[in-house]
């Protein structure tokens, strides 16, 4: 049984004051909801939150605005006010109910909060004789009525009103927060594993030669809805043979045939945190000899890279570590050819490991946070207890390119959520089969 954990309302306070402690004096931040789009004419796409929004509210519903009013002198006083939708009974027959002013107040625990009408009104005076405006400089429509509040508060100089003149990117401060999860975040994060991880099993089970890639995407689908996580976090990866070479294959209409690999990329997401896990394994649930030694060097250079995790790693010396187990590898299985020395030199791996080692993890698939890349594109940021990030090494071997015809076709990726600790990490990808003995046990049951 799936335990399912939502955040508390103080989770999102502790964020909103986390925040403010980093906003100059005399400043105002805005922070918006996403708007509805349209899919077709008048029907919209399933409604995804901005995550800086919702990472500062919790709040689920389109169009909303967040105010952070830091006082002048104070260090750390300030007032958290939302602008929303008002409740509106024609609206919500048609629509869906709606929160409204009065009980987001009260559930979300904000200082104030007004209806989107007054939202001109409440600004211009709110933003009066503030010196420094904080807003996400990404965010193009916000920018330009942010702009249009201080031109309006500017007009009035004469009447003794004064704009702010100072902008901060609000992204810099939120992104940085986002990096580092609180347990309540890990454990959310371990319930979505537990459900993505659920799916993969499923897949692994369904998965046969004459079924076809989407009828296995379905079945992934159906098991993140049935447990709770009623969206996936991405478009599921289901590529069986050469497909997998496209490493963002997401057509998912072929018929599977026997003796191929079907790799899939997919994860949930669950109280708005993403799962991110990739498994590949043999249609017709045995491994030839070809594949075998591929994906077992595949498989041990995921974990030498995710038993080297601990405070004060970097993605730049993992990479190090599973370049030079790949290359080696791919040497002995006479893949690659040549020195020795030259191609572990020359990370000749690179030609068939043609993606990056792993990404943060956590509201976003690719998550924020600065990876302090340097100028030969190293990722040199030491990792710290709270990170969670993807660890997912590959070897790529399509049809046509210069190797023996034996290894042509084969694609393998395996993709575990590790969180980092006080003292070395968390897997929380646990109950999906990754050893081939497992998963060739798991698929003949």
């Amino acid at each position: 049984m799936i335990k399912h954990t939502l955040l508390p309302a103080s989770e999102f306070v502790s964020r909103r004051d986390k925040f403010a402690a980093q906003m100059e004096p005399n400043s105002v931040a805005f922070i918006s909801a996403n708007k509805e789009v349209t899919r077709s004419n008048d029907t919209e796409y399933s409604f995804c939150q901005d995550k800086n929004f919702y990472y500062l509210t919790g709040f689920n519903e389109p169009d909303a605005l967040l105010l952070l009013i830091k006082i002048a002198g104070a260090q750390a006083e300030y007032q958290s006010i939302l602008f929303c939708r008002d409740k509106d009974p024609m609206q919500e027959v048609w629509h869906g109910r709606r929160v409204g002013p009065e009980l987001a107040k009260e559930a979300y625990v904000f200082d104030q909060t007004f209806t989107l009408d007054k939202m001109d009104e409440q600004v211009t005076s709110l933003i009066n004789g503030v010196e420094n405006v904080y807003h996400c400089f990404t965010d193009v429509d916000l920018n330009k009525q942010v702009d249009l509040w201080i031109k309006q508060v500017a007009s009035q100089l004469k009447m003794g009103k004064r704009s702010p003149t100072v902008k901060f990117d609000c992204s810099d401060i939120i992104h940085e927060l986002r990096l580092i999860k609180s347990e309540a975040e890990l454990e959310i994060m371990r319930q979505v594993n537990v459900i993505s991880g659920n799916a993969h099993q499923r897949a692994m089970k369904y998965s046969r030669a004459g079924r076809f890639e989407y009828q296995i995407e379905a079945e992934i689908l159906h098991e993140f809805a049935s447990n709770g996580a009623r969206f996936a976090a991405y478009n599921s990866i289901v590529a069986g043979g050469d497909n997998a070479n496209i490493l963002h294959y997401t057509d998912n209409q072929e018929e599977l045939e026997a003796d191929q690999l079907l790799l899939i990329d997919a994860g949930g997401e669950y109280a708005g945190y993403a799962a991110d896990i990739t498994r590949t394994f043999p249609i017709n649930g045995k491994f030839t000899e070809e594949q075998k030694a591929v994906y077992e060097l595949v498989l041990k250079s995921q974990i030498v890279a995710i038993e080297a995790i601990k405070p004060g790693m970097t993605f730049a010396r993992l990479n190090e570590l599973v370049g030079e187990v790949l290359t080696q590898g791919l040497f002995d299985l006479g893949i690659l050819t040549g020195n020795i020395d030259e191609l572990l030199k020359a990370n000749a791996c690179k030609k068939f490991f043609i993606h990056g080692l792993g990404h943060w993890l956590g509201l976003d698939v690719h998550d924020v946070g600065d990876y302090h890349i340097n100028e030969k594109r190293q990722q040199l940021r030491e990792f710290k207890p709270g990170m969670v990030m993807t660890i997912e090494p590959g070897i790529y071997i399509p049809k046509g390119c210069d190797v023996e015809p034996k290894w042509q076709g084969i694609g393998v990726r395996i993709e575990d959520n590790i969180a980092v600790t006080e003292s070395g990490y968390e897997n929380l990808t646990v109950n999906s089969p990754k050893t081939i003995a497992d998963i060739e046990a798991l698929m003949q049951s």
